[in-house]
């Protein structure tokens, strides 16, 4: 195990791992005070190289790591990567990892659950226990012990290990195109823009008249540039509950944020306060000037309840008898687009997803093929007059 500390042992241990096809790569992270997420480790291990980074060691220069990064030739692979991602793309200046693995999602298609643990997949695929003691590290904390450096480690030995089985797996299996094309969105730089200007998507509007949108919209821009610029976590700014209530309620002066119930008390004195006043009061001269575009999302027609149940039904057997996730296939939202209508646009009904569930959920609900009980199990049966859509 190598720990690595200075700028020069980085870079060797770089280009030894830029040899190599793939390199497994794990993170750990301390972001429970800060907006931005504090790197305190990387691991990686590729071909003969196993090593630990310590980024907080002084002068070290990880210029190296985030070149290996955005090598082409070398697959990037994560588990549960979402997060690791988002800290590489902050570190590469928005750009992202590539090409990269996610053994979840790639667990998704081999039938191993929605959303398997590290610990399980391993004990799944490899046949190990993984020693869990050091879950729990304060990984900020120096100098770390043998055994917590050992299970930061064993976060990416295991990965190497597991990655060629997964890879053959899917290959074998047909479902290499299905991950690959998740994989894809996994790494799309606009999953990991942190534009406050772009801050309103996290959330549903409750409402769609243009003053609710601009002041909603207007709020949470106001929050996450608040708290990135003090480096703390948006939450402790204004809790999700307020932004909302202030949307409702619409303040126009001070007296008016010390009503409501979700805002804290005293912020209405606060400078933040004053600033997101200020920022209100402009919004509300030019509601359609600050409102965002928001997609409607239109209610299901009636009666197409028991067409959505019926399609669940049989999502869930196929994913069964296939041996996928039924994530990976479809959302219970793109099922009622698709039981309104024979050509939403739903990935459900493009490419991979539809030749394996979007014809026969379209046979499902056109009455080609029905449901039907034997025994104790449910059966997918063919009506007359058609022939069967099975793989």
């Amino acid at each position: 195990m190598r720990i690595i500390t200075t700028t020069d042992d980085l870079a060797s241990a770089c280009a030894d791992l830029a040899q190599a096809p793939f390199v497994a790569v794990d993170t750990e992270f301390l972001r429970e005070s800060t907006y931005w997420p504090i790197l305190c480790l990387v691991q990686v291990a590729g071909g003969d190289v196993e090593a630990i980074i310590d980024p907080l060691a002084p002068g070290l220069d990880l210029a190296p790591l985030l070149t290996l990064m955005s090598d082409p030739n070398v697959a990037k692979v994560m588990h549960s990567g979402r997060q690791d991602i988002e800290i590489f793309a902050r570190l590469m200046g928005g750009a992202t990892p590539f090409p990269v693995f996610d053994s979840q999602i790639a667990a998704m298609a081999l039938g191993y659950g929605d959303s398997i643990a590290y610990d399980g997949l391993v004990a799944a695929i490899l046949k190990r226990k993984v020693d869990k003691t050091s879950r729990f590290t304060d990984w900020s904390r120096r100098p770390l012990s043998e055994a917590q450096l050992v299970y930061a480690l064993g976060d990416v030995t295991h990965l190497r290990d597991m990655y060629p089985k997964m890879v053959d797996d899917l290959a074998r299996k047909g479902r290499s195109a299905w991950v690959e094309d998740e994989m894809a969105e996994l790494i799309d730089p606009a999953k990991y823009d942190t534009d406050p200007d772009k801050a309103w998507t996290r959330f549903r509007p409750k409402k769609m008249t243009a003053d609710y949108l601009a002041t909603l919209a207007t709020t949470a821009a106001w929050r996450e540039r608040f708290a990135q610029n003090r480096d703390i976590p948006r939450g402790r700014v204004l809790k999700d509950d307020a932004v909302y209530e202030i949307a409702d309620q619409r303040p126009r002066d001070a007296d008016a944020f010390n009503r409501l119930r979700a805002v804290p008390k005293g912020f209405a004195q606060s400078k933040g306060g004053a600033e997101l006043l200020a920022a209100l009061q402009a919004a509300y001269a030019h509601p359609a000037d600050h409102a965002p575009r928001v997609e409607r999302n239109e209610p299901l027609p009636n009666g197409l309840g028991p067409t959505v149940e019926l399609l669940k039904v049989l999502l869930r057997l196929d994913c069964e008898a296939k041996g996928v996730a039924p994530k990976l296939l479809a959302t219970v939202s793109e099922l009622e687009k698709l039981a309104a209508d024979d050509d939403a646009d739903v990935p459900v009904l493009r490419g991979w997803r539809r030749e394996v569930f979007g014809n026969r959920a379209l046979a499902l609900k056109n009455g080609r093929i029905g449901l039907t009980m034997r025994g104790k199990r449910v059966k997918v049966v063919d009506l007359p007059g058609f022939s069967s859509v099975e793989d």
